[in-house]
């Protein structure tokens, strides 16, 4: 019999993680310049558009179905187009129809495919975009969710009844919602494109400021509101475990962002909007992989960490040389490396996950766990993102050419731009300018990362 309180708690998540991928255009949208920022918005909606049909179609089957190769992947013919799920009213957790399921999970790979394009933003052509974002979801993201996500199940008899990833099973990494699979998973992508694509012209020697710090600051909330559906919703029932992750979930990315602020203050000597904003996320990446694991107070720790380094590794990208625009890396990387092996240290038993980590007496048995299952996703991304990227970069081209990239890819490639200001009789330009330096004054000590 189906539980309708667990199915409508699951239902209402994925509609909460669906609404993160918007608020994540909102959030890379305002920290682009003026003539690039429906290009950015695009590329997260356009995400939302072909993961969705290939989620359908391919995808759940690659990451659900029953395992073809030893922990690696789901059997791609045996859900393909959803084939014989309308009726089935039992999931991977009981008592759901696996149609919710179906949908919870696929408005997790869109956010994933979303979040790659913050680093290559001001210079990706819209149609290569869309081609990576396909290839990427079926080589990279839908194994790693098998790997991740997929658990072996068992009837009441214990004979194995699906036997699912490698991480997840014969590993035993915990990642509740998607550290690894999700943001280890894109920040290594990011990385990869980002040296693939080349520098942005002018990086590291032209300020490049963030032109719509409110929009910044309405993507962020929305990001903090929807990740209550990504943590807690990953009990996959409205219970104690959702509870504790939701609360986890706001104390860490509280936390994360008095981090963040704390080291722009005592760095450059202003507490700015932008930190406000990109602690919040760093905090939300953090806690997303341990928020059944640690307790709140573990939780108010590691987001405070996840906070201070991420805000120190947004830096990275200028002693190392890669352009990395809006800093997937220094934020969704760090901060899920931060999340994923502070399981090892600051897990408890007393937390639904039931482990303890390094901190609470269990030694380094889950730390090494969280590690490999870490690293392994970082190095495999990192290598398959690098390979497709440059495919397309060989064939059809990647980047926009020189004098699309200086005119706007708004113009260039859209034929659109995001604010009109003929009407205003001339003025628009200088304008246009005036805002965008006013609008971030306040944050010109991490401008340039945008």
């Amino acid at each position: 019999m189906v539980n309708t309180g667990d199915t409508a708690w699951i239902l209402t998540s994925a509609s909460l993680v669906l609404l993160m991928t918007p608020g994540l255009a909102l959030f890379y949208g305002g920290m682009v310049r003026a003539k690039s920022v429906l290009n950015m918005m695009m590329m997260s909606f356009g995400a939302l558009a072909v993961i969705s049909v290939l989620w359908v179609l391919y995808g759940y089957s690659l990451a659900f179905g029953d395992d073809v190769g030893a922990g690696l992947l789901g059997s791609p013919t045996q859900y393909l187009g959803l084939a014989g799920l309308m009726e089935d009213t039992t999931s991977e957790a009981g008592g759901l129809p696996t149609m919710a399921f179906v949908g919870f999970q696929a408005v997790f790979a869109i956010i994933t495919v979303a979040l790659i394009s913050g680093a290559i933003a001001d210079r990706a052509k819209f149609g290569a975009w869309m081609v990576f974002a396909g290839v990427w979801a079926t080589i990279v993201y839908f194994p790693i969710a098998h790997w991740v996500f997929d658990f072996t199940l068992t009837d009441d008899d214990g004979v194995v009844t699906h036997v699912g990833g490698w991480v997840a099973n014969n590993l035993a990494a915990i990642d509740f919602a998607g550290g690894t699979a999700v943001h280890i998973n894109a920040g290594a992508a990011g990385l990869a494109l980002a040296i693939v694509l080349g520098k942005r012209r002018g990086f590291g020697r032209d300020l490049v400021r963030p032109h719509n710090l409110p929009l910044v600051m309405i993507g962020a909330g929305l990001l903090w509101f929807g990740w209550f559906g990504f943590n807690a919703g990953s009990a996959v029932a409205a219970n104690n475990t959702a509870s504790v992750a939701w609360v986890n979930t706001l104390v860490a990315t509280g936390a994360a962002s008095l981090g963040w602020l704390l080291v722009e203050k005592l760095r450059d000597g202003h507490a700015t909007s932008l930190g406000a904003a990109s602690g919040v996320v760093a905090g939300l990446v953090a806690i997303t992989p341990s928020c059944a694991a640690v307790s709140p107070v573990g939780a108010i720790l590691l987001g405070a960490v996840a906070g201070g380094l991420c805000a120190l590794a947004v830096g990275l990208k200028y002693r190392f040389g890669y352009d990395d625009s809006l800093d997937v890396v220094g934020v969704h990387l760090v901060g899920g490396l931060v999340g994923t092996l502070g399981v090892g240290f600051l897990a408890t038993a007393a937390a639904p996950a039931g482990v303890d980590g390094l901190f609470y007496g269990g030694g380094v048995d889950q730390l090494w766990r969280q590690a490999v299952g870490a690293f392994a996703v970082l190095i495999t991304s990192f290598v398959l993102t690098y390979i497709i990227g440059l495919v397309i970069q060989k064939t059809m081209g990647f980047r926009v050419d020189e004098e699309d990239e200086m005119e706007g890819i708004d113009n260039a490639v859209h034929a659109e731009s995001a604010y009109d200001f003929t009407s205003l009789g001339g003025g628009g330009g200088s304008l246009g300018a005036t805002r965008s330096a006013a609008a971030t004054a306040s944050a010109s000590t991490r401008g340039a990362t945008a």
